[in-house]
């Protein structure tokens, strides 16, 4: 079983609306094309999957407060390669409109929650 402080990290906001982003994109891209599954599918389950995995990795760093905004910023560059093949699917027309809106409202504030904990690195913990 997992000690509390390992775990911890899944009480930060933008990692559970990075996880939900994530989710969001895995299900959504359940309906891309065939022709897509190494390309499209591949690099957006992939980049949004990263989102939580840096903060994840950037929690456990916090008694470094360097390595902590570093990978913060690992997240937050994900974050905009998420954005990015939102793009490329709203342009490819694989999303409807409110899928489209649902998940890019999400992104956003992903996006709006790591820069917060990169501007405030103490009201995380860091020393």
């Amino acid at each position: 079983m997992r000690s509390q402080e390992s775990m911890s990290f899944k009480t930060l906001l933008a990692y559970q609306k990075g996880f939900e982003q994530a989710m969001l994109c895995f299900e959504l891209s359940k309906s891309f094309p065939p022709e897509e599954k190494f390309d499209l599918t591949s690099q957006i389950r992939r980049s949004s999957r990263s989102v939580c995995a840096q903060i994840a990795e950037e929690y456990r760093k916090k008694n470094y407060p360097k390595f902590f905004v570093s990978k913060l910023v690992d997240a937050d560059s994900e974050n905009s390669e998420t954005s990015l093949w939102l793009d490329f699917a709203e342009a490819c027309a694989y999303l409807s409109s409110e899928q489209l809106k649902r998940v890019v409202n999400l992104n956003e504030e992903v996006g709006r929650l790591i820069k917060y904990m990169i501007d405030n690195p103490s009201k995380f913990g860091v020393r």
